[in-house]
């Protein structure tokens, strides 16, 4: 099993695995952990390879970090969610994991775009955020998230961004299990004509009006109706 640190909320007979995305850790699943637990699950929320209170590497690539996933939770879970880099590494291994559902909060499955490069920085740059800084830039999310965000940064290791060198993007198989698409308005990883390539595959896809790429710290309430069904 790889030492990643898995938050854990409730204690459920059904198990539910939340995966979050770069420069994130479980804290960012600090809403939707307590409200899976409430309905019956329990929840287990892994920091990555390189995030929050997870060993450091001296190297990353992605399938190495979605086997760490894979490994550090229980297969079989009632229900898998993961958002963005999360997203990615749970479509990699969803036919290990072999949830009952999967939900993909605005995945990271584009290839990298041609200025890859500025936005490894742009990420890279957010290391020197302080509270203030995240306020302005992130004024939606309520003040849990917001100090959330300030500690994650404080424990990613950054060099995680080389995982996504020469990453050509993801192309999903028809999904085995019943699977969801939640996605931001508008969002950069899926545009709506891939959108509509990925409802015909078979999944259902919903989108959350108005809100930013970490779907669930703009807009808690509408991810929480985009999920009506799935929990």
């Amino acid at each position: 099993m790889s030492r990643l640190h898995v938050e854990e909320w409730g204690s459920g007979d059904r198990v539910a695995v939340l995966v979050h995305g770069i420069t994130a850790d479980s804290s960012s699943w600090w809403r939707t952990g307590p409200e899976l637990a409430s309905q019956g699950y329990r929840v287990l929320a892994p920091d990555l390879p390189g995030h929050g209170l997870s060993e450091r590497w001296d190297s990353y690539t992605l399938q190495a970090m979605a086997d760490a996933v894979a490994e550090a939770v229980p297969a079989r879970p009632a229900l898998a969610v993961g958002h963005s880099l999360g997203a990615l590494l749970l479509a990699q291994v969803v036919d290990r994991l072999q949830p009952g559902k999967a939900v993909y909060v605005d995945p990271a499955w584009a290839a990298a775009p041609p200025d890859g490069g500025a936005m490894a920085a742009a990420l890279r740059s957010q290391k020197d955020w302080d509270l203030e800084r995240i306020q302005q830039v992130l004024p939606r999310w309520e003040a849990q998230a917001q100090q959330n965000k300030l500690t994650s940064l404080a424990h990613w290791d950054d060099t995680t961004l080389e995982s996504f060198d020469g990453f050509a993007g993801l192309t999903p198989d028809k999904p085995a299990e019943p699977s969801l698409l939640v996605l931001a308005d508008p969002s950069h990883n899926i545009p709506p004509q891939r959108a509509e390539e990925l409802r015909a595959l078979g999944f259902e896809v919903r989108t959350v009006p108005d809100t930013g790429h970490v779907v669930h710290n703009e807009d808690f309430d509408g991810f929480k109706t985009a999920l009506q069904g799935w929990y």
